[in-house]
């Protein structure tokens, strides 16, 4: 097979949503945010994203997932792009973001155990 030479090496923006998981308007979106930089594109204009960037997508995914807003995402992103010096600053964003996600599980394990006692109760009347 002869490598064609004149596309940049990489995957494009259809095969970065399928082993990602996300869809291609949030790839664009995110790009146009500044969640995702440094995306090459062919001389057609198409972008190429590497092995790095479908790495740094499922840390974006993981925050996303959890339900960081996209500002805090966003801060995230400019803080690993400025380096080393940030990092006591990125550990207090995510810090304060594992508070948010751990109260989001106490509430969910709360409403849990509350329908698991609704079940029982109907049990115990059928």
């Amino acid at each position: 097979m002869v490598a064609n030479l004149t596309s940049p090496p990489g995957y494009s923006i259809g095969e970065c949503a399928r082993r990602s998981g996300f869809t291609m308007d949030t790839l664009r979106y995110y790009e146009r945010v500044g969640l995702i930089d440094d995306v090459d594109r062919t001389k057609t204009g198409q972008r190429r994203f590497t092995d790095a960037h479908l790495e740094w997508l499922g840390t974006l995914k993981c925050l996303r997932d959890t339900g960081m807003p996209i500002e805090q995402m966003c801060r995230f992103a400019e803080l690993v792009r400025a380096g080393d010096a940030t990092v006591a600053e990125r550990i207090r964003l995510l810090e304060d973001h594992k508070h948010a996600v751990d109260e989001r599980i106490a509430d969910f394990e709360a409403k849990r155990r509350y329908i698991i006692g609704k079940i029982d109760y109907y049990k115990s009347v059928s």
